[in-house]
Parts: C-alpha cells; sequence; structure tokens
C-alpha cells in the first residue's frame, strides 16, 4: 500500500494529502474513449468559473456498471484544492482499480459568496455533468463520495439532502462538520471555531438555517451507507460531530461504521491511518 500522510495545512484545512499533478486545462473529447484502457483528463470545466473544475480517472476495462468515487477536498470553505486529495486518489486507483474517481474543485467562499448553497450547487453541477456524459465516459450513474473537513460537510449534506436521484450508494467523512447547532460550535469561546463560523455567515440565532446546512439534521432512513473517522483533539471539529452523526445513523438504522482515534487531531498517519484506510476499503467495496 503506497503511504498516506495525514496533515493538518492551513487554519481550516482539513486532511490533506501532498502529492504533484499536471495541469492539462483541455478538456473538449475530441477522441472515442475505449473502455478497455485507462483514461486520464485533467481540469475539466463543469461551469464557468476558474474553480469549477475536476480530474477524471478511468479505470480500464469498464462497463456501464462502473461506479464513480468523487472526491472533495477541504479548507474551511475559503481554501483548498483537489491536489489536496492527491493521495486519495492514488490509493484508490491502486488499491480499487474497478472505480472511476473524479477529484473536485469547488468555488471558494469570499466575503461576497458564502459557501452555502454554492458549494452544494458546485457538486450538482458536477454530477449532473457526469450523468450527461456518462456513455462516453463508459460508467453508471452511481457515485460514492469521499470528503475531508469542510469537504466531508459538503459530501454528507449532497448525500443526505441534495441526491434527489438516489445516486449516491456510499460516503465517507474524514472530520466533517455534522451538526451546526451543537452547543461545541455555537457556544464555543475557541476563536478557530468562530472565526468558523463566521466563514459560514451564520447567524447562531437562526435555528432553521442552522439546521439546513448541518447534515446531522437532514439525515433519514433514506441515508446512504456512512463512515466517519474522528480525531479525539480536534480542535476545530469537536468530537460530538462525530459521535452525534453516529447516534442520528444509528437511531434511523442507516448501516454506518464509526472510528474514533482518541489521540489524534484534525489528521494523522502511521498506524492509525493504515486502519483509516483499510477501513474505507472495506466499506467502499461492501457499499459501493
Amino acid at each position: 500500500m503506497k503511504h498516506l500522510k495525514l496533515v493538518f495545512i492551513t487554519l481550516f484545512s482539513t486532511l490533506v494529502f501532498v502529492s504533484c499533478s499536471s495541469d492539462d486545462t483541455d478538456s473538449t473529447p475530441t477522441v472515442t474513449l475505449n473502455p478497455l484502457e485507462a483514461y486520464e483528463e485533467l481540469n475539466i470545466p463543469y461551469g464557468e468559473a476558474t474553480d469549477q473544475v475536476f480530474d477524471l480517472y478511468l479505470p480500464p476495462n469498464r462497463t456501464d456498471e462502473t461506479k464513480t468515487i468523487i472526491l472533495v477536498h477541504g479548507g474551511g470553505w475559503t481554501s483548498g484544492d483537489k491536489v489536496d486529495m492527491n493521495e486519495f486518489k492514488t490509493f484508490i486507483i491502486e488499491q480499487m482499480s474497478d472505480y472511476a474517481v473524479v477529484n473536485i474543485n469547488y468555488r471558494l467562499a469570499d466575503e461576497t459568496h458564502l459557501p452555502y448553497p454554492m458549494q452544494i450547487e458546485d457538486i450538482s453541477s458536477v454530477v449532473d455533468f457526469l450523468n450527461t456524459n456518462k456513455d462516453y465516459y463508459t460508467i453508471s450513474d452511481n457515485i460514492g463520495f469521499l470528503g475531508a473537513s469542510a469537504g466531508a460537510h459538503l459530501a454528507l449534506l449532497w448525500s443526505y439532502a441534495f441526491d434527489n436521484n438516489n445516486q449516491v450508494d456510499m460516503v465517507c467523512s474524514f472530520v466533517g462538520p455534522t451538526n451546526f447547532t451543537d452547543p461545541a460550535y455555537i457556544e464555543s469561546t475557541n476563536p478557530l471555531l468562530q472565526l468558523l463560523i463566521s466563514t459560514l455567515g451564520i447567524d447562531i440565532n437562526d435555528d432553521a438555517f442552522l439546521e439546513e446546512i448541518s447534515p446531522y439534521h437532514n439525515a433519514t432512513t433514506a441515508a446512504p451507507p456512512t463512515i466517519l473517522f474522528y480525531g479525539g483533539q480536534d480542535p476545530l471539529v469537536p468530537t460530538s460531530q462525530g459521535t452525534a452523526m453516529r447516534d442520528k445513523l444509528e437511531e434511523l438504522n442507516v448501516t454506518h461504521e464509526f472510528t474514533l482515534y482518541p489521540e489524534e487531531g484534525h489528521g494523522w498517519e502511521g498506524l492509525n491511518l493504515i486502519d483509516s484506510t483499510l477501513k474505507l476499503k472495506t466499506f467502499i467495496e461492501n457499499h459501493l
């Protein structure tokens, strides 16, 4: 197994895996794709904004039943890049070679552009693009999500509240926020958490909005199988974000797995990372 390193990159950044990527912006289909051969295409545009691009990795010997794993990077909704998920991409290609991989960028939030619903709309656009082009790429419309930190929040929220065609077969959260009504967030005096809440444009007195953007409050009995990983010493995502989501899925009788590493923070490496990837691999193969 290729070594993966989980690190805390920026103030809100997520499980970031460092690797290199090429910069190929030619996204116009110019050839007929042979489904017997692997295919890679980088920076495919799915919208007009610079950040609305994704990288696509198709496996050899694919069919119209080949499923796709969509990677969603973190960065506190305001930063980060798909390159941060390249080690996840490599792990899937090397260890689970029957799946297509889509590694997305999305529009980043700033003072005039709030992350919600903008980033959820971007995920919808990616899924719509894949559906429209599934025959060209020789893939099915079944998908799974793997998100990290803010990207995990987006992956969970889209899977629970915006998957109108029931396409999501599984979703994975690495240290993703799940419940913005949690007192550990809205009553915290931690300046990092306060700044994170400010980034989301949250009025802590607007319960309806807090629930609308919380995967916890959008999960139903129809939620897809979900696997959750959290660190007990995470300075950005309180442990209760993971345990509450676990308990809600248990209450709803939704297939799920939950792992808490008590001594880890907002990222980890070594034996715990090996444990995470082995559990993730088994979960994907069983549910996607």
